[in-house]
C-alpha cells in the first residue's frame, strides 16, 4: 500500500472539509498509481502492516511467550536497528524484515492487542488499529510533501527515528550537553537529527521527582527521547514522546514523579474516528496510556530533542525541573488523573449499556445524547 493510499481514507474519515474535486482526486490516487512520479516510484515506508507470510510474532522478535515488556522492548530495539532502511538502502529483504519486526512490536507492546493475539492469533487483531510509522528518509520529495500536507490537515502520522541517531547513541559517540535542574536551553535541531542533554540529579531531587519538558513557540514537530545507559557504554532508547499542539505552542514532557503518570496518545482516538465514528465517543479516553518509567535514580540521565519536521529545522526550549518546587501542582495532577481514569471506566460501562440496550432500540441515537452530556 502506498503512502497516498493509506492517508486518503484517513483524511476523508476525519471529516475534513475538502472540495468535491479534491475528494475525487484523492480517491482516484488511493485506487492506485496512474502515471507520473507517484506511479513511477515505489513508496518506501516503514508501515506496520502485517506481512503476507505471517510468522509467529514472538518468533519474529526471538522472544518467548512469557517474556516481559522490557525483554520485548530490548529485542525490538536490537532488530529494528539491524534492519532499519537507513542502514539497508539496497536490501529490500531487510526492509520487509523491518516492517515485520515493527508490526510484531506494535502488537506485543500493547497489553490488549497482545492478549487478543495470545488468545486467538492473527484473526483476533484489528489490522486498521495498528499504528503506522513512516521513515522520512525513504519517502522521497513527492511523498514527503503529501505526508506534510495530510499532517497539517490533522491526520495522525507517526514517524520513525533515524537509525543513524539510534546507532550513534548506542555507540556512545554523541555529544551530550549538560542541562542543570532548574534551567532551560533553547536551540534549533535539523530534521532527523537530535540534540542530547545530560540531566544530573541528586538523591533529594530523585526522591521529590523530576520533570523534563520541551516546548516550541514556532509550532515545530519534535520528539522528546529518554535513553538508558547501555552495558557497553552507549545509550539505548527507552522512552519517546511526540510533540502535540496545545494552544500556541507544541510541547512534550516526561514526568518522573514516583507515582504512575499517564499520557494521552491521540493517535488511538484519531484512528477510532476513522473506523467507527459512533464507537469513537466511547474510546475517547482509551488513548490514556501509563508511562513506562515513573521514577529516576540519582545520577546522570540522558535526554534528546529529535527534529521531526518534514522539511525545516525544529526550534525548541528544553527544561528540567524538580517537582519539589511544584508540590501543589503535583498533587493536582494526581487528582486529575484519578478523575480521568474514573471517567474512562464510566465510558466503558456506558458503552456496554449502549450496545446491549440502547443500540438495539429505534431512535437510540436521540436517546443517547443526554447520557453523552453526562460523561463529558
Amino acid at each position: 500500500m502506498s503512502l497516498i493510499q493509506w492517508l486518503t481514507p484517513r483524511l476523508l474519515g476525519h471529516g475534513k472539509i475538502v472540495s468535491k474535486e479534491a475528494e475525487e482526486e484523492m480517491k482516484r490516487q488511493s485506487e492506485g498509481p496512474v502515471g507520473g512520479e507517484m506511479g513511477s516510484k515505489k513508496t518506501e515506508s516503514t508501515s506496520a502492516t502485517p506481512p503476507v507470510l505471517r510468522r509467529d510474532l514472538y518468533e519474529v522478535l526471538s522472544v518467548s511467550r512469557d517474556s516481559n515488556d522490557q525483554e520485548i522492548k530490548t529485542a525490538y530495539r536490537k532488530l529494528a536497528l539491524k534492519y532499519h532502511p537507513d542502514k539497508n538502502a539496497s536490501n529490500p529483504e531487510a526492509s520487509e524484515l523491518f516492517k515485520e519486526v515493527t508490526y510484531s512490536y506494535s502488537v506485543l507492546s500493547d497489553p490488549e492487542k497482545r492478549r487478543q493475539y495470545d488468545s486467538a492469533g492473527f484473526e483476533a487483531l484489528d489490522v486498521e488499529s495498528v499504528d503506522v510509522e513512516i521513515d522520512l528518509s525513504n519517502l522521497g520529495t513527492v511523498n514527503t510533501v503529501f505526508a506534510a500536507l495530510f499532517s497539517k490537515l490533522g491526520v495522525p502520522i507517526k514517524t520513525a527515528i533515524s537509525a543513524n541517531v539510534l546507532e550513534e547513541a548506542l555507540s556512545g559517540t554523541v555529544t551530550v550537553r549538560p542541562l542543570p535542574v532548574g534551567t532551560s536551553i533553547s536551540g534549533k535541531v535539523d530534521k532527523q537529527c537530535a540534540h542530547f542533554f545530560g540531566v544530573t540529579i541528586n538523591e533529594q531531587q530523585a526522591e521529590a521527582g523530576i520533570v523534563v519538558r520541551v516546548t516550541s513557540t514556532a509550532l515545530s514537530k519534535f520528539k522528546l527521547l529518554y535513553f538508558e545507559q547501555d552495558a557497553n557504554g552507549g545509550y539505548g532508547l527507552a522512552l519517546q514522546e511526540d510533540s502535540e499542539k496545545s494552544g500556541k505552542v507544541t510541547s512534550a514532557g516526561m514526568y518522573f514523579l514516583r507515582f504512575q503518570v499517564y499520557r494521552m496518545d491521540s493517535t488511538l482516538n484519531a484512528l477510532a474516528v476513522v473506523k467507527d465514528p459512533d464507537a469513537a465517543f466511547f474510546k475517547r479516553l482509551e488513548g490514556l496510556q501509563p508511562c513506562e518509567v515513573s521514577e529516576l535514580k540519582a545520577g546522570i540521565h540522558i535526554f534528546a530533542v529529535y527534529g521531526d519536521n518534514f522539511f525545516k529545522t525544529a526550534s525548541y526550549t528544553i527544561e528540567a525541573l524538580c517537582s519539589r518546587t511544584y508540590e501543589d501542582t503535583t498533587e493536582k495532577l494526581k487528582d486529575i488523573e484519578a478523575q480521568i481514569l474514573r471517567k474512562r471506566n464510566e465510558l466503558r460501562q456506558f458503552e456496554t449499556e449502549y450496545r446491549n440496550g440502547f443500540g438495539t432500540l429505534p431512535g437510540s441515537d436521540q436517546q443517547i445524547q443526554p447520557r453523552k452530556a453526562i460523561c463529558r
